[in-house]
């Protein structure tokens, strides 16, 4: 490893001073004086607002106190064991700051690590805690001395004037020749030409794209470059380079923050040399804090760019985020008042619909395959739609790549040229969104108009709430229901046992979708309520997010059941506000699930106290269910139930409703008997001794299980674990002095 020319002066001017003061050994100390006879350490003093000549003077008397060789004796100037100490610190540093010449900052940041050394206590008396700082400063200055010194050099050597370009260039990429690789860009003729506007400007020429991630910030920079290399920009940029700067190319194998100041330093002053460049940063959030080590230290990327941004040499591109510009950069504000916002917005589905068009040929060259009449626009109104945590035309874009892989993975053996149609689409798109692909099927208008006969046959006696529920999902199927909104909040009003839960269930079923459940009587308190879109910030389970939330970002078409609603904590009926109001709910950590797509379902048994009331008095028609609609909106705020789609009241149970569910019971039993070989049948005594001990207005259809279950499995249980149906068989159940017995039927 070979010495830089400013050590190398450091060392010879230190060997003088032993010289001067005949002292045998050359210590840090005579180095450190030497050092701060430099302008480079002088300015970086200055700057850190430090003074080299305090730092000479402090060491001067020590200097002049050590043991001197007399005068007529011979002597050779050798390095002390500190000395020696210091240059093997020196030396790793360099090696693991893979230099291949010994500098400066190297002696300076070695000779800060010494034990008992009067150059380590100057040093660290001087710079205080902001060593970080100092050595930033440091590498900063030696570097643009050094740079100034090739600049000035007229009969420098060849390789060293060709070797400055190629180190900055190596760490960014120039766009001009990679641009042809990336996707064309399509639309955005306003952001591109408000780009072109800024970046001729005299001052503050420096635009900042700002929009959601997906929707086309880097694909304008490579539009521009494109216009660029066509000619096709004002006589201004003719002839300009791009070039994107990659944060972790500049921060990887920086030893210390100086090295990645330095970095900035070597590919900002090559820029300003090549002149007519733009710089592209992308997510220019990463710039803010990057190469800050100290607490106190106010140096980073930012603060470096900020003089380049001024003197408007160097036009930046940067672009970020809204959350990100919010959480980093707009704190800066002398970094954005450099920098003209442009907002990128989301593309409306027209202008989505032609710019995936226009990006499909070259899919279909990479791929292999030739996609549908229609699959762009099918790809964009379907995962505007149902992905509603991504944004156009990414997600469009991507849906169609996934679906191309998987054509070119499972190629169709029945026809030679690979196709991509709606149906692999709809398949792709359902395993992305986790829902029935039957759901994104078209032509469902057929399903959707059986929708209410196919719940009949599952739920019995509720008729009138079926056909309520099955309205407000063909409303919203339809278009019809207002925008911005669930597609149906729905309160379930009815006695215990009446199919409240089973509408939900049978419905999610239906549709294809999962059926989300919540059971309010876990929320009771007030704390609880935090569980559903997470603990404040500070409290335990912040990071944890809402349950709430999350379960509906990763489901987000679902039937969404908040079961028994009247237990939860009145505290929670705020949050059910905004999200049937606007379909959106915000975490604690400012994520937002959207409810477009969710079918809202809320069951209460509240006033079930008062059912019993509902015929009391002469020729009383009022149902249980009725009378506990009307203790509901006692319970319920007016601003509650006035957002609901609908308040729909199930009716008691009646004697012909407790048949066909008895029924159903009986065929799910007959299933899993079926399973174990036995066949059973019930005879009308048994099947009225049922009824009658099942039908009860108060316990509605659960009693009729529990009766069975009661009654009859157990009889099957004993006979089948021991005794005659081990092996299969026919059974019957009779009646006999008043209880149910099974009956051996002779095959």
């Amino acid at each position: 490893m070979t010495n830089s020319n400013d050590t190398s002066k450091a060392f010879q001017y230190a060997i003088s001073l032993c010289d001067k003061w005949r002292h045998e050994f050359v210590t840090p100390e005579h180095v450190l004086y030497a050092i701060a006879e430099q302008e480079p350490f002088v300015e970086a003093a200055s700057t850190a607002e430090l003074d080299a000549r305090a730092i000479q003077e402090k060491l001067r008397p020590e200097l002049t106190k050590m043991e001197q060789v007399p005068e007529g004796v011979s002597y050779t100037i050798e390095g002390s064991e500190q000395f020696s100490e210091m240059m093997a610190h020196a030396v790793k540093q360099a090696q693991f700051a893979e230099s291949d010449e010994l500098d400066i900052p190297h002696i300076i940041s070695a000779m800060m690590e010494l034990k008992e050394s009067l150059a380590a206590y100057c040093l660290h008396l001087a710079v205080g805690d902001d060593q970080p700082g100092f050595m930033s400063f440091l590498v900063s200055c030696y570097e643009m001395s050094r740079m100034s010194f090739m600049d000035m050099s007229e009969d420098g050597d060849e390789e060293g004037d060709h070797m400055q370009p190629k180190q900055w260039r190596s760490l960014v990429t120039c766009l001009n020749d990679t641009y042809a690789s990336h996707n064309p860009l399509i639309g955005r003729e306003d952001e591109l030409e408000r780009t072109i506007r800024v970046l001729c400007r005299k001052d503050k020429n420096n635009p900042l794209h700002v929009g959601e991630p997906g929707v086309g910030k880097t694909a304008l920079v490579y539009g521009l470059t494109a216009m660029i290399e066509r000619g096709e920009v004002p006589e201004r940029l003719k002839g300009a380079h791009v070039y994107m700067m990659d944060m972790a190319t500049m921060v990887a194998g920086a030893q210390f923050r100086g090295d990645f100041e330095k970095r900035m330093k070597m590919v900002m002053e090559g820029l300003a040399a090549e002149g007519n460049a733009i710089l592209y940063i992308d997510e220019i959030h990463n710039l803010v804090g990057a190469g800050r080590s100290g607490g106190d230290s106010s140096l980073d990327g930012a603060n470096i760019l900020k003089p380049y941004l001024e003197n408007g040499v160097i036009r930046f591109i940067g672009s970020t985020t809204y959350d990100e510009f919010n959480r980093y950069v707009a704190r800066q504000k002398s970094l954005v008042r450099r920098f003209q916002q442009i907002d990128i917005a989301e593309p409306s589905i027209d202008d989505a619909i032609r710019i995936v068009s226009g990006l499909l040929p070259g899919y279909e060259k990479f791929h292999g395959v030739k996609y549908a009449k229609g699959a762009a626009e099918y790809a964009v109104r379907y995962t505007s739609r149902y992905m509603k945590d991504r944004f156009l035309p990414d997600k469009a874009v991507d849906l169609l790549d996934e679906a191309g892989a998987y054509r070119e993975t499972h190629p169709l053996t029945t026809q030679k040229r690979q196709s991509v149609d709606r149906k692999l689409l709809s398949e792709v798109l359902a395993k992305l969104c986790k829902i029935d692909a039957d759901v994104l099927k078209e032509g469902r208008d057929d399903r959707l108009m059986t929708l209410a006969d196919d719940m009949k046959r599952q739920i019995y006696g509720q008729d009138t709430a079926v056909d309520k529920v099955v309205e407000a999902v063909q409303m919203a199927k339809a278009g019809l229901a207002e925008e911005q909104k669930p597609m149906a909040s729905l309160l379930f009003v009815g006695p215990t046992g009446v199919g409240k839960t089973e509408v939900a269930r049978v419905l999610a079923n239906q549709l294809g979708v999962r059926l989300v459940r919540f059971d309010m009587s876990e929320y009771a308190e007030k704390h609880a309520v935090a569980k559903l879109i997470g603990s404040p910030a500070g409290y335990v389970g912040y990071e944890d997010g809402g349950l709430l939330t999350d379960a509906i970002r990763k489901t987000p078409n679902c039937v969404l059941l908040f079961d028994e609603i009247e237990k939860a904590h009145p505290d929670i009926y705020n949050i059910f506000l905004q999200v049937m109001d606007y379909a959106s709910l915000t975490d604690n950590r400012g994520q937002r699930a959207d409810f477009q797509e969710v079918i809202i379902i809320m069951t209460s048994n509240a006033g079930a106290q008062y059912a019993s009331r509902a015929n009391i008095g002469f020729g009383g028609t009022v149902s249980r269910g009725e009378a506990m609609l009307t203790q509901v909106k006692k319970t319920f705020k007016p601003e509650f139930l006035n957002r609901l789609t609908d308040t729909i009241v199930f009716h008691d149970m009646d004697r012909h409703m407790a048949e066909l569910i008895l029924d159903k019971s009986l065929r799910r039993l007959a299933d899993k008997l079926a399973a174990k070989k036995v066949e059973l049948t019930v005879s009308d005594e048994a099947r009225e001794l049922l009824l009658k001990k099942g039908f009860t207005a108060e316990y509605g259809a659960r009693e009729l299980d529990r009766v069975v279950s009661n009654m009859l499995k157990p009889l099957l249980m004993r006979e089948i674990l021991f005794g005659w149906l081990r092996g299969g068989g026919k059974a019957e159940a009779v009646v006999t002095e008043g209880k149910i017995e099974l009956r051996k039927v002779e095959k």
